[in-house]
């Protein structure tokens, strides 16, 4: 059966979260009654308390976990080992190292032929603003444009939305001067699912937090959209 190209954005999950609810949205999200889920940690250079922590969490969770370290590599075969995934879980951390560090691998082609295949793709913060053309990334330091993503999802992302109080001004700001172009931006606490490019679903763990879609409109201004979000758990 042929499966949809998804992303899901994750505004929290496993690593900085006091429930397992996104990640139990994710997993569901997977179609698959015992899904093989991989998470890359190249992000956080592969730190290995981040890899345990993510094993520890998904553990008995009916799922079969593995990791993609690239930093000490043992897997050979990266098309094989991604493609026989139905969920990837890319990890927070530094956006630009990260992307660079695939690109050297040649990960990011696998990736994008994973997507077509219908793997499904996610990941939290610089896990999310990776499958995006451009993000407002704190790469560098105070967040910046980064315009150096894989491009599987149009425009732009701004990840920690409501949670750190330089990104929503900024972002904004970077979309208003065209420093970025439109896209999205998800407060901590929200997901959205993309299906073949499109926002499908946006859920949340708790109230208020969601996805919110920023474009410039016809007048030239910026305008941002909270969108409806389902409360997981309720």
């Amino acid at each position: 059966m042929t499966r949809t190209p998804t992303i899901a954005l994750l505004g929290g999950g496993f690593s900085d979260d006091p429930d397992t609810l996104l990640d139990d949205f994710v997993l569901e999200r997977a179609g698959r009654p015992r899904p093989k889920v991989c998470f890359l940690p190249t992000a956080s250079g592969d730190a290995p308390a981040y890899i345990e922590k993510f094993h520890a969490a998904f553990a008995g969770r009916g799922c079969e976990t593995g990791h993609l370290e690239l930093f000490r590599r043992t897997v050979t075969d990266l098309r094989s080992f991604v493609l026989a995934q139905d969920l990837v879980y890319v990890g927070g951390g530094n956006t630009a190292n990260m992307l660079a560090v695939w690109r050297v691998h040649g990960l990011d082609t696998v990736l994008r032929e994973a997507y077509a295949a219908g793997v499904l793709l996610c990941g939290i913060s610089a896990g999310a603003c990776c499958w995006f053309e451009s993000a407002f990334s704190d790469s560098f330091g105070p967040p910046v444009p980064l315009a150096d993503g894989l491009g599987l999802l149009p425009g732009s992302l701004c990840p920690h939305y409501d949670s750190e109080p330089e990104r929503r001004p900024g972002y904004l700001a970077a979309v208003n001067d065209r420093a970025l172009p439109g896209g999205w931006a998800v407060d901590d606490g929200a997901a959205g699912v993309f299906a073949d490019g499109r926002p499908v679903e946006v859920v949340t763990r708790r109230p208020g937090a969601t996805l919110h879609r920023v474009s410039v409109g016809g007048d030239g201004s910026v305008a941002e959209v909270a969108q409806p979000a389902r409360l997981l758990g309720a």
